[in-house]
């Protein structure tokens, strides 16, 4: 199993940014594809951005395709989520999911992701 933990949310001024962390605590973490979700109030969660096993493959949601990066460092068991540009519409708690599923392809459904952490609030204000 896997252990994650997100910090680093918090209140924001539209067009501003934070930058979200996830530490993993457990098995090897290198071994597992990572992503970042989301769910506003009122709102059912959603994908927003997924990584491979090595970091060489991403992929995002198109809602914030060229506003987001997601990144990680296995020597350190971080995942990180660079989030500029942000909008009043990007308010939601974040969360970070790691798959059992092969680590070298990227995952969007939240099913196929075992290992959840608690959350993390992002509030944009306009």
């Amino acid at each position: 199993q896997v252990q994650l933990v997100e910090s680093g949310g918090g209140l924001v001024q539209a067009g501003g940014s934070l930058r979200l962390s996830c530490a993993a605590s457990g098995r090897s973490f290198s071994n597992y594809a990572m992503g970042w979700f989301r769910q506003g109030p009122g709102k059912e969660r959603e994908f927003v951005a997924a990584i491979s096993w090595t970091g060489s493959s991403t992929y995002y949601a198109d809602s914030v395709k060229g506003r987001f990066t997601i990144s990680r460092d296995n020597a350190k068991n971080t995942v990180l989520l660079q989030m500029n540009g942000l909008k009043p519409e990007d308010t939601a708690v974040y969360y970070c999911a790691a798959s059992d599923l092969s680590g070298r392809w990227l995952y969007t459904r939240d099913h196929q992701y075992d290992y959840w952490g608690q959350g993390t609030q992002v509030t944009v204000s306009s």
